[in-house]
């Protein structure tokens, strides 16, 4: 089976090293290029890329804005953000927005396969676990925790009905996905959750499973996300330092 790939990135001659590391490969083919973001969604409605490989920094639509607008048109599309910086809130602005992930842009080719297979398959390339601790880092940077893109005080009103919608949504989980949740948030795999919560890793795989589906979430990076928007999980008290 093939896995189609849309590459967006404003330096043609990153797409092009991107591309020859890709085609190398026969099970995934570049179905497309975008230089800005504007150009990703509109490309990604008429090919319906199995992977969009998604830069965060562009002119226009910059890569976020793109990947939010890819998600909310409902797609099967999954987004991949590409990023300078393993600490770049921009990526994880992204992750909100509904990427299932990122990679730096300097990854070695066999971890850029390996992502983009991970993502195609349904997963996400980034460990919950790391996830919860950028988070944590940059939780007092991200736009509201509700989704839209204002900044600052003015937030305030919307992170509280974000709240309260996030609190109806875990309503819907009975009580053992409560706890499973609540472990995936803090960064267990299923089998450390089996054995945390004294079930096989199979049962948990199908609490997590059953966890997205009455959510309305696409993988575990996005449970993480969830989790600390309801307060199921706090930022550190002091985040640690970051330039820039």
């Amino acid at each position: 089976m093939t896995t189609t790939v849309l590459l967006v990135d404003d330096q043609p001659l990153l797409r092009m090293g991107f591309r020859m590391v890709l085609e190398s490969q026969p099970d995934l083919t570049v179905v497309g290029e975008a230089g800005d973001g504007a150009t990703a969604v509109r490309l990604t409605a008429e090919l319906t890329p199995d992977v969009v490989l998604m830069d965060v920094r562009m002119p226009g639509v910059d890569g976020i804005e793109a990947t939010r607008r890819i998600v909310a048109a409902g797609g099967f599309s999954r987004v991949l953000i590409l990023t300078t910086f393993d600490l770049d809130h921009y990526a994880f602005a992204g992750l909100r927005a509904g990427a299932s992930g990122f990679l730096l842009k300097d990854v070695p080719p066999d971890d850029l396969l390996a992502g983009i297979r991970t993502v195609a398959a349904g997963d996400a390339v980034v460990a919950p676990s790391t996830t919860r601790r950028l988070l944590d880092g940059f939780a007092h940077r991200l736009p509201d925790l509700g989704g839209g893109s204002g900044d600052g005080a003015g937030d305030r009103p919307s992170r509280a009905a974000a709240g309260r919608v996030g609190a109806d949504r875990l309503a819907r989980l009975t009580d053992r996905e409560h706890d499973v949740l609540g472990e995936v948030a803090a960064g267990l795999s299923n089998a450390e959750i089996a054995a945390r919560l004294v079930l096989s890793e199979a049962t948990v795989k199908t609490h997590v499973g059953r966890i997205l589906g009455k959510l309305e979430l696409r993988d575990r990076v996005q449970a993480v996300v969830f989790a600390y928007e309801v307060g199921l999980i706090r930022p550190s008290a002091k985040p640690p330092h970051h330039p820039g």
